[in-house]
């Protein structure tokens, strides 16, 4: 359809840059009033996924929407980019589901296997269980992974896409695994690469414990990148042949001519994660139903207007704009 430049969005005059303009929502902002329902579902390999639901008070009985949402790398339904998400759009009539991926909800899941960027055998599953639920209007909504993971779906599911998925908007996605794990490898952006490899560690090391055949946690050693981890523990474990076969088998831009709904992407072109130069744009430009808009600021899933006149932030309000009328203006 088209790829847009947007100047809509002014930052604070004190977050200058995409670095501050992605930590600083990451680490200060707070998320009041956001009470969620756990269910937990079994996966068909034995293994389960915690969802969390948020019923809205002002939702129709008889057109019942839902949001499904789907967190970034080491992320959970408690990212604000998530709780920010839900709250708006549960006052606006929309039951939320905020699912967590395996290892993810605060409990070890009971399988070797993790999360990773193209696990759209578990994002389906979500979404059949959704609409079990009797959800007639569902749209999909997606943050960095889990951006990747929606458009990878998308375009998975093609023309046999269940009806009741209407549209998707997702935000500050890795469409190129491989370039944006290299680029997470330079010296600017090691602060995000070693926070996420915190976190992974201590999965490691109980999945060591409780897979001793499958995982040696004694190979954390030698990662010193998340390429290397891709390339030692991802990959093997979820059938890749290292991490260049994961990443080209997992990136949405290899699916996304085949989407037939709706979808926005949107993207700040001071990303410090998702590089510009990595994105699709020419392939984008010549698909029927989707859209890319381009922001000047923005960070990595920040996207804080200098004036936060509701309490939501620019993304928060454009997903709502979208879903609700298209919010292709």
């Amino acid at each position: 359809m088209s790829v847009l430049k947007k100047s809509d969005l002014i930052p604070p005059f004190w977050l200058p840059s995409g670095h501050l303009q992605t930590i600083y929502p990451a680490l200060f902002r707070k998320i009041n009033g956001v009470f969620y329902q756990r269910e937990r579902i079994i996966t068909p390999d034995n293994d389960f996924l915690d969802l969390d639901w948020s019923i809205s008070e002002r939702k129709s009985e008889k057109n019942k929407k839902l949001v499904i949402l789907s967190h970034g790398l080491e992320g959970n339904s408690t990212r604000q980019y998530i709780l920010g998400m839900v709250s708006l759009l549960n006052k606006n009539g929309y039951d939320c589901l905020a699912w967590n991926y395996r290892s993810c909800s605060g409990e070890m899941n009971a399988t070797s296997r993790f999360y990773h960027s193209g696990a759209t055998e578990d994002l389906e599953l979500v979404i059949s269980h959704a609409v079990k639920n009797g959800y007639t209007e569902i749209d999909l909504m997606g943050f960095s992974l889990g951006g990747n993971l929606t458009l990878k779906y998308l375009g998975e599911a093609a023309e046999s896409i269940h009806s009741n998925i209407k549209k998707a908007i997702v935000f500050s996605v890795p469409m190129d695994l491989k370039a944006c794990s290299l680029s997470i490898i330079k010296a600017e952006n090691r602060i995000y690469m070693h926070r996420f490899l915190k976190t992974l560690k201590p999965k490691i090391d109980e999945k060591s414990r409780l897979f001793p055949n499958e995982i040696n946690s004694k190979d954390y050693q030698h990662v010193k990148t998340l390429y290397d981890f891709d390339h030692i523990f991802t990959a093997p474990l979820h059938g890749f042949d290292g991490a260049d076969h994961y990443y080209d088998q997992c990136s949405s831009m290899h699916f996304i001519q085949n989407i037939s709904i709706p979808t926005l992407i949107v993207h700040a072109l001071n990303d410090p994660i998702v590089p510009y130069s990595s994105l699709p744009l020419d392939l984008v430009s010549s698909l029927c139903h989707v859209n890319f808009e381009i922001t000047k600021h923005g960070g990595h899933c920040g996207f804080r207007p200098a004036v936060v006149s509701n309490e939501y932030y620019w993304s928060e309000n454009r997903a709502l704009e979208f879903i609700t009328d298209g919010g292709t203006k």
